[in-house]
């Protein structure tokens, strides 16, 4: 929804809380909730949508005829896609996902494939609307411990500014204005502000990066150097930095600094346990399931200390050790904040949006709690779209 605040910024949810690989299953999904939770939280305007395509379902809808029809089937439901969600390829529930998320990474020529088949599907679905911007996140280069070596980094730079070349040649033919939207992630590659700004400053906005754009889309460097910046930039997700204790108003300021663009805020919480015990050890044991990845970082006087996984951390309960608070990056509900011996990161969301008041910090936004599936029965007390109408409206009370 535009929420009409003289920003012209456009919330949504991400549509990967509904299971579903091939087109079919997408589709189906999509019939069932978009209109459901419109009608309780937009009922007299448009919603946007925040689409989740895996590679299968991309292809799939291509198709003209399933194109046309998904098309038909937004205006009827006076719905419309702004972003789509191109981090994970294939699988995403009810499998093992864990790290193969992240793969294929951005050294591949599949990964650089699904993305430009995805940009090519926004541009598509926008054209029926007064939208002329849209944003597609992804995968940070990819899973750290497959990044081994400076060929490595090199092979997913070129790869990245060869997706920029597409997103160019789109913009020249159709004048809708796509960007990509690296996300940050704990045991990613890219897992810090820290560590976004020396990658975009070091590699995709360096001088070889503005050579072999120039070369690919027929720009002088000046040119070229102004398509980096024009459509390379971050996904901020909210759970991903509170987990890595970033300074919510410093990490927004310095990416603007730099001159990166936020292409795209996910609004997202996770688990905080502000003091490591036993029994708070313990009381997570509901949270480690066999689909995702909950990585892990421990904060103490010693500083900061990563895990993979939530049983990795759950290991160390017994050590001997100074206060120590963990940060889980497990999506829960946004509009949840107390859990009892422990609690989520919403305040770090409050201090995000609070700041997004002020000044946007991006124009798309988007609620992401696709962990649903996984939740302890505990805290998942109503039905999905109860759920999200939940968060959607927690979310706009803070921004409007």
């Amino acid at each position: 929804m535009n929420l009409t605040n003289g920003s012209d910024c456009h919330l949504t949810y991400c549509t990967n809380i509904h299971p579903g690989e091939n087109w079919s299953e997408v589709r189906a999904n999509l019939n069932h909730y978009l209109p459901a939770v419109k009608n309780r939280v937009s009922p007299e305007a448009s919603l946007g949508v925040g689409l989740r395509l895996s590679a299968i379902a991309s292809a799939e809808l291509r198709e003209k005829e399933a194109l046309d029809e998904f098309r038909a089937f937004l205006d009827t439901n006076d719905l419309y896609v702004f972003t789509i969600n191109g981090f994970p390829y294939g699988e995403f529930h009810g499998v093992p996902v864990k790290q193969h998320v992240y793969r294929p990474d951005w050294r591949t020529e599949e990964r650089l494939a699904y993305t430009n088949q995805l940009a090519d599907l926004l541009v598509e679905l926008l054209a029926s609307t007064p939208l002329a911007c849209g944003s597609i996140s992804t995968v940070p280069g990819g899973f750290r411990p497959d990044i081994n070596t400076s060929t490595d980094i090199e092979r997913m730079t070129q790869m990245l500014i060869c997706h920029v070349a597409h997103l160019v040649q789109l913009e020249r033919q159709t004048g809708v204005h796509i960007s990509l939207a690296l996300e940050p992630e704990p045991y990613c590659f890219i897992e810090t502000v820290d560590e976004a700004l020396a990658f975009f400053e070091t590699h995709l906005f360096s001088k070889a990066a503005c050579d072999q754009l120039a070369n690919l889309a027929g720009f002088g460097y000046k040119e070229a150097e102004r398509a980096l910046r024009h459509h390379l930039g971050l996904c901020l997700d909210l759970c991903h930095a509170a987990v890595e204790y970033e300074d919510p108003l410093a990490c927004v300021d310095r990416i603007s600094q730099a001159g990166i663009m936020i292409s795209k805020m996910q609004i997202s919480a996770g688990l905080r346990i502000p003091v490591v015990t036993q029994k708070t050890g313990d009381m997570l044991l509901p949270f480690d399931d066999p689909i995702y990845l909950h990585q892990v970082v421990e904060r103490s006087q010693g500083g900061l200390r990563r895990f993979l996984d939530l049983p990795d951390a759950l290991k160390t309960l017994n050590t001997k050790d100074e206060h120590r608070e963990w940060r889980v990056h497990f999506h829960v509900p946004i509009f949840l904040d107390d859990l009892g011996e422990f609690s989520t990161t919403q305040s770090f969301v409050r201090d995000v949006l609070s700041r997004h008041r002020k000044q946007p910090v991006s124009t798309h936004l988007e609620v992401e709690t696709y962990t649903w599936d996984v939740l302890p029965d505990s805290y998942r007390t109503s039905d999905v779209v109860t759920a999200i109408t939940r968060e959607l409206q927690w979310a706009k009370a803070q921004l409007v």
